[in-house]
């Protein structure tokens, strides 16, 4: 009995089904089999410059500076300068009321000359004592001679008793006056009275010497050609002693604080070339060169540093005194040298090698480099100018291998 027509549509289907579960599979397998290509982004090794470079922050200060405090407690007569204005030697800057300065200059001198006139009025005090001291004893030697005279005379009945007694009055007296002179010039020219007299005339020329200080600095003047950059009094104010009136500095050239954090400070050198910026003008650079070298590690904020000062030119008188600048320190520069981007770059115990683009696939190239920065490092052998080096791309998770086969994207 021949099939009919609906019997043999259920074995079609199954035919159907079959057919396309194998094509599945053969596309399953085929996909399986494909060897998987990495995602690759392409950069080239290029010729140019690098450098290696210390970036930080900084103070800066003046070289040549001159602060001017107040020598007494006194009151401001008159400001004659702004903060700004460029002055020169010898300039008067600010005048403080002098009155009591002068009166204490004068009273100071009195004393010094009273002093100096007790000390010299001895010398001659003395010579006159002397010579009274000398008279005395020789009066008093003759009167002597004379009653011993008289007495002899007396025994042999040629002078009287009373001849002998006003004799002994005489040398009496003169004994008298011998004893004065010798006191006066034992009391009151001792050595602890000479002592007594050079101390007093020591006090007295200090306090005259401060007094003279005190007048001459009562008159502020520029030291030096220079810039004034602070006057924190106002004219008229009260100040009290040692109290900062102005402050001047030569601006020319400046120095520079720059706080270099510890694992960077064994990289600096005496004469490397330091460059300087400030926010307040944009677009503006400084040089300058490292002058001094740390001399201890310091806690700064939240830092360990070592403080490196730059010497700074500074013609244009535009960088400021105490503002606070960005600093960066040339380590070493090379121009014209084979670079590539950094981040091509690996290294483990064997050493440092990139993965070099060869048509499709990878290939683990040994390198030497030598200066490096955030973002670049110095080829020094192992890789030629325009050679391709591999570096992942963003959405690649899987890391590079030698031999791998790649897809370079943008």
């Amino acid at each position: 009995m021949a099939p009919t027509k609906n019997s043999k549509t259920p074995f079609r289907r199954r035919w159907i089904w079959l057919a396309s579960i194998l094509v599945l599979l053969v596309l399953l397998l085929y996909g399986y089999a494909r060897p998987t290509r990495l995602k690759v982004r392409a950069i080239t090794v290029q010729r140019g410059s690098i450098r290696s470079v210390i970036s930080t922050n900084g103070k800066v200060e003046p070289v040549h500076n001159f602060e001017a405090p107040a020598p007494i407690a006194t009151t401001v007569k008159r400001i004659l300068v702004k903060e700004g204005d460029r002055v020169h030697k010898g300039q008067l800057l600010l005048q403080l009321d002098d009155d009591d300065i002068r009166s204490q200059a004068a009273r100071a001198q009195a004393q010094l000359r009273t002093a100096q006139a007790y000390q010299s009025a001895p010398q001659a005090e003395v010579q006159t004592i002397s010579n009274q001291l000398a008279k005395a004893r020789l009066a008093r030697d003759t009167a002597q001679r004379n009653l011993d005279a008289l007495r002899r005379l007396e025994q042999q009945g040629a002078a009287s008793p009373g001849e002998v007694r006003r004799a002994e009055e005489t040398l009496k007296s003169a004994q008298a006056d011998v004893t004065l002179y010798e006191e006066q010039l034992k009391n009151r020219y001792s050595p602890p009275e000479q002592a007594r007299i050079q101390a007093q005339i020591a006090d007295a020329q200090v306090a005259y010497d401060a007094a003279q200080y005190a007048l001459r600095q009562s008159s502020v003047r520029a030291p030096f050609d220079g810039v004034v950059y602070s006057i924190p009094v106002k004219s008229g104010a009260f100040v009290q002693t040692g109290q900062l009136l102005l402050q001047a500095a030569d601006l020319t050239s400046v120095l520079v604080r720059a706080f270099v954090d510890e694992p960077d400070v064994g990289r600096l050198q005496v004469g490397q070339k330091v460059e300087i910026t400030w926010d307040a003008v944009p677009g503006r650079t400084w040089i300058g060169t490292v002058s001094t070298l740390p001399s201890a590690i310091k806690p700064y904020l939240s830092r360990n540093v070592g403080e490196a000062t730059c010497l700074i030119e500074n013609q244009d008188l535009r960088l400021l005194p105490n503002v606070n600048v960005g600093v960066t320190i040339v380590v070493a520069e090379h121009s014209n040298v084979l670079t590539l981007q950094r981040d091509a770059l690996h290294v483990d115990q064997s050493g440092p090698y990139v993965f070099r683009i060869a048509g499709d696939r990878l290939r683990r190239q040994p390198i030497q480099f030598s200066l490096q920065n955030l973002t670049r490092v110095e080829i020094t052998s192992g890789l030629s100018e325009g050679e391709a080096v591999a570096v992942s791309a963003a959405e690649e998770t899987k890391p590079l291998v030698d031999g791998a086969l790649v897809k370079v994207v943008p």
